[in-house]
């Protein structure tokens, strides 16, 4: 069987990737900002017409989450890159802050490890986001489009900027804090996680 319109989105989304990655070095913010979004619209697609048509697939529900990893790490890593000498068209006015990045990577590894050991020890094969979760998302999804808005306009909102990195901390640090206790429960044979 080939593949469905579904996956076929998602690969999609994975190719916009590095084009985004290099819209951001070479100085193009409103491009990036552009990729970004059109990656958003074949996330939200690639689900609905997977609901649609019923082709949910066993690779979807690999590819689905890994591409959303992917892009989002990408963006994560080049909003917070110092300015570089052999790159002189990449620069942001406004930066994330390197320990965020670190604090959403791993984030992103702990979930990732507790899936792979649940898999291993427990045998469980899902491992569905919780409502933390998805804020999280959310909230990161929110905090990388207005950074690549506010160095699309070349405007410095200093307020804008704290209040979304703020947000992004909080939300990251909690909903990792929440998989963690999950994590715990789960090992001690106590239900599924909190929607």
């Amino acid at each position: 069987m080939g593949l469905t319109l579904p996956n076929q989105l998602t690969l999609f989304r994975m190719i916009l990737v590095p084009f985004f990655v290099v819209a951001t070095l070479y100085g193009h913010m409103g491009w990036a900002l552009g990729i970004f979004i059109l990656a958003g619209v074949t996330d939200g697609l690639d689900g609905l017409v997977a609901r649609m048509t019923g082709q949910r697939s066993a690779l979807g529900a690999f590819l689905d989450p890994a591409a959303d990893k992917l892009l989002m790490t990408a963006a994560f890593v080049v909003l917070s890159l110092p300015a570089m000498q052999s790159l002189p068209q990449f620069y942001l006015q406004n930066r994330l802050p390197v320990w965020l990045t670190v604090m959403v990577i791993s984030r992103d590894f702990l979930i990732v490890l507790v899936a792979v050991l649940f898999n291993m020890a427990l045998g469980l094969k899902r491992f569905p986001p919780t409502l933390p979760g998805k804020i999280t998302t959310g909230v990161q999804i929110t905090t990388i489009s207005v950074f690549l808005l506010i160095n699309a306009l070349q405007v410095q909102w200093v307020w804008v900027a704290n209040v979304c990195v703020a947000a992004c901390l909080l939300a990251t640090v909690g909903s990792g804090l929440h998989y963690a206790t999950y994590a715990v429960r789960k090992l001690a044979g106590d239900g599924e996680p909190d929607s």
